[in-house]
């Protein structure tokens, strides 16, 4: 196996810290940015690297891209603090011949609330997550940031496993986060009007519940449904508020 960085952002993530570095032992070199945790998210990731950088908050392209720069080798994984390599991705990655490709896409094993969700477009959920360093860039966008490799990519079948929703109001809480981020994005970019604001969203649950087939995963991928749907709601509530609403000086 070629010699491979792992790189991991983190901010206040003292609960998924230790499994995620934890999965990631075999890697070479184990790069972790924190950006000024409160909590002992710094403490933890000390313990299994030296290469730990506290860095302020500059955005999620930002931080990856820096993490991206420490990197000494010229293979990069990128793993989320809420993510963990399974025993079958590496395995395939011990075996991989890194001659076919500059990038790997990697799948995702999305869990919501402790269920795996095979639904509502969350899986496969392809990741572009294994790159060669000389060959990657991270895109601008303020969120679903990610990077981009120049040359030829493949697919791999081994998962990264995703506890990214295990309770709700750490989700509402997530999605408020996220919304905030895209409604700035696309605020310069499209006009919300009345019946935009009332038809994404509605669109938005029955594209998740019953074209991506929510329904075959029961209350969870209803809830799921939902999320998407409220997610829509915030966005274009918070864009219609910044086109029409003056703030108090």
């Amino acid at each position: 196996m070629e010699k491979i960085s792992a790189i991991v952002i983190a901010g206040n993530e003292e609960r998924n810290i230790a499994d995620c570095l934890g999965s990631l032992k075999w890697a070479d070199e184990i790069i972790v940015v924190d950006s000024e945790s409160s909590d002992r998210t710094v403490a933890i990731a000390r313990e299994y690297t030296d290469k730990v950088y506290v860095r302020k908050w500059e955005g999620y392209a930002s931080q990856k891209n820096y993490s991206l720069q420490k990197a000494s080798n010229e293979w990069v994984l990128s793993v989320d603090a809420d993510e963990r390599v399974s025993p079958e991705l590496l395995q395939e990655l011990s075996a991989l011949d890194f001659s076919k490709a500059d990038g790997f896409y990697v799948p995702r094993r999305n869990y919501f609330l402790g269920k795996v969700i095979r639904s509502c477009g969350w899986s496969p959920d392809y990741q572009l997550r294994l790159f060669r360093k000389s060959k990657t860039t991270l895109t601008s966008r303020q969120v679903h940031e990610g990077f981009s490799v120049v040359g030829k990519r493949d697919y791999l079948k081994g998962e990264l496993i995703h506890f990214t929703h295990t309770t709700i109001a750490g989700t509402l809480a997530k999605i408020n986060e996220y919304s905030s981020l895209e409604a700035a994005e696309k605020s310069q970019r499209i006009r919300v009007t009345g019946p935009k604001l009332f038809f994404k969203p509605v669109w938005a649950f029955f594209q998740h519940f019953i074209m991506r087939r929510g329904f075959t995963d029961g209350v969870h991928g209803l809830m799921v449904s939902l999320i998407h749907a409220m997610t829509k709601t915030q966005v274009y509530m918070k864009i219609w508020e910044m086109q029409n609403v003056r703030s108090k000086k």
